[in-house]
């Protein structure tokens, strides 16, 4: 645990991912405020801290379709578009607003995939998320679903945050979700299952024990994607914690070395060529 506790404390730069099921309300689905304001509150504690975040943030279409008054999730590609467009600006005026509050300066990045595929566009997104960095500000990452014609092209935003995790030479990716992290079965349905503290060494196993799907109405991932994450991100020396999402201050016990949730850890050799690397796995990411 000691050994642990040292190599998280350690950490300088993270990129946190929060799903949508962790920002809204179960039974209906639409934007937790309360929940959002202790994210913010806990992220700019880290921030006050010296720890350099960028936030990979779900929601917007879940935001869009409470504005819009849409029961379900869109089930249509321009349906989907126009409730990330309009959730896009509600979630972001909430993020800045709320940041502001905590001395903070939010900044929204929006993404596709076409910045993965092309050099140029790869390197102006680098560049562009570590000028921010540098200025002090907290990055808000979310890809572009307004123009994106791909459904979710990077399969969700777990994918996504690894991709960002990589791009920034990020310590640390958290995810944070409804589960307490990695159980050897679905905890929902086997109450046998068992947490998984740390997994050292990528197993076919590993993947087996997640699932490929979401319960929630206004959730696009599942474990199994945040598995994928991980062995996305470990092999360029990354270290990723799936975490709870239900009390954002998780956040703050996670650096300050107490151990919570599943810890992947990185490989010991980091492939150097990232974007290669990026475009081979993900171009052709199991979904």
């Amino acid at each position: 645990m000691e050994d642990y506790c040292n190599r998280i404390k350690n950490k300088k730069r993270i990129v946190i991912k929060v799903g949508s099921s962790t920002l809204t309300h179960k039974d209906t689905g639409n934007l937790n405020y309360a929940q959002l304001e202790k994210l913010v509150r806990a992220i700019s504690n880290l921030k006050n801290s010296g720890i350099e975040v960028i936030l990979v943030s779900s929601g917007a279409v879940a935001v869009g379709r409470e504005t819009l008054k849409i029961g379900t999730r869109p089930k249509t590609m321009p349906e989907k578009q126009a409730c990330a467009a309009i959730g896009q600006c509600k979630l972001m005026m909430n993020y800045y607003k709320l940041f502001a509050e905590y001395g903070q300066v939010a900044s929204q990045v929006l993404m596709t995939k076409y910045n993965l595929d092309h050099e140029k566009p790869y390197e102006n997104l680098q560049n562009a998320l570590m000028e921010l960095l540098k200025y002090g500000s907290i990055p808000i990452v979310n890809e572009n679903d307004a123009i994106a014609t791909d459904e979710i092209e990077f399969g969700e935003n777990d994918t996504l945050s690894a991709m960002v995790a990589s791009i920034v030479d990020a310590d640390l990716l958290i995810l944070l979700t409804d589960t307490d992290g990695l159980y050897t079965d679905d905890p929902f349905l086997n109450k046998e299952a068992t947490l998984i503290d740390v997994v050292t060494e990528w197993e076919e196993n590993t993947l087996k024990m997640a699932k490929k799907s979401s319960d929630s109405d206004v959730g696009t991932g599942g474990m199994y994607t945040k598995v994928l994450a991980a062995n996305l991100v470990n092999p360029l020396g990354i270290d990723m914690i799936i975490s709870s999402g239900k009390n954002p201050s998780i956040l703050n016990k996670i650096l300050n070395g107490e151990h919570k949730g599943t810890l992947f850890l990185a490989k010991d050799e980091k492939i150097e060529n990232r974007r290669e690397y990026l475009q081979r796995k993900i171009g052709g990411a199991e979904k």
